[in-house]
């Protein structure tokens, strides 16, 4: 029901954005494949949606509790519970790199619009990263009731993907989830990797130390580590899968393939590629010895990818 909304917001940003009433970067063919890959991802979710929500009624049969549904309580209950789901579940999704292999193509866009936001897994399914929600139903919360929370947590995160709100309110943006918070989240400076996994509420980045404010001296640089070359559609979508396949066919111990597996993304059994824990770790060595202001560059890793992104071809700019 909100594709028809996001398509509207994403037409008026790049308008409002040729008019200069708004600060908004688009490519024609990066637009296309991040339009392309939400296109394939609600068909991905219509063909094991069945399987997941089956999956959601059988625990929700061996529940611990009958909650009523009803009570206003019990969706207030329900928001903050599934918004914690949603936080574990993102921070996974970059943590390890079985889980980033179907999270990645949601970050391999150079640009950081509205149309980023429709950039969304086909394999988050095949991951089984909905196990996550399944506790929720064990407690007694309806899957159906489970499916409306996460739809309104998706509908939220659309507008937060943006450069054409700079702040908001210093109240919500402590609370809340904000264009400020998630570009942070998308930029691959080393000083902001692995930060605000937030859905709706930012509350959880901060209790679980893991909040990264953005700040004006460092612009957010978007994308991955290494960015693609290609907007070839299947290769955002699945070369990290392949890079997966590759390492593991390569592996010489069981150890080696674990590592490959579900090691933090750019694990390596002698180290020779880079995490974000040693990137970051390079970047506050730097700027300890360095003077303010060249601290900031992007230091070269095969986290992701392969060489380095294309100069775009822009179709608005302000």
């Amino acid at each position: 029901m909100a594709i028809p909304f996001f398509v509207l917001a994403v037409i008026l940003e790049i308008v409002l954005a040729r008019m200069g009433r708004a600060n908004a970067r688009y490519e024609t063919r990066d637009t296309a494949v991040s339009l392309a890959m939400g296109l394939g991802s609600s068909i991905a979710g219509t063909l094991v949606g069945g399987v997941i929500f089956a999956a959601s009624l059988w625990v929700y049969q061996h529940r611990i509790f009958t909650i009523p549904i009803t009570a206003v309580w019990v969706w207030v209950v329900l928001f903050f519970a599934e918004d914690l789901t949603y936080y574990a579940f993102h921070r996974l999704s970059h943590e390890r790199r079985f889980w980033w292999a179907s999270h990645v193509n949601h970050h391999t866009s150079t640009h950081y619009n509205l149309s980023t936001a429709l950039r969304q897994t086909w394999t988050g399914g095949v991951a089984g990263t909905w196990l996550l929600w399944l506790p929720l139903s064990f407690l007694g919360f309806p899957p159906a009731m489970v499916a409306i929370q996460k739809g309104i947590s998706l509908v939220y995160q659309f507008w937060i993907h943006t450069e054409a709100i700079k702040r908001m309110p210093a109240w919500f943006e402590v609370v809340f989830n904000t264009p400020s918070h998630h570009r942070v989240h998308h930029a691959r400076n080393p000083r902001y990797l692995d930060a605000n996994y937030a859905g709706v509420l930012i509350i959880w980045d901060r209790m679980f130390g893991t909040f990264i404010p953005e700040t004006d001296e460092e612009p957010c640089r978007y994308g991955t580590v290494k960015n693609l070359t290609s907007f070839n559609l299947l290769t955002n979508v699945f070369h990290e899968w392949i890079g997966i396949g590759r390492d593991l066919w390569a592996s010489r111990s069981p150890r080696e393939a674990l590592g490959y597996l579900f090691g933090p993304p750019g694990w390596s059994p002698d180290g020779s590629r880079e995490t974000s824990h040693t990137l970051k770790a390079k970047w506050r060595a730097r700027i300890e010895r360095e003077p303010a202001g060249e601290a900031g560059e992007i230091l070269p890793s095969p986290l992701v990818g392969e060489g380095t992104a294309p100069e775009p071809r822009l179709i608005s700019r302000s």
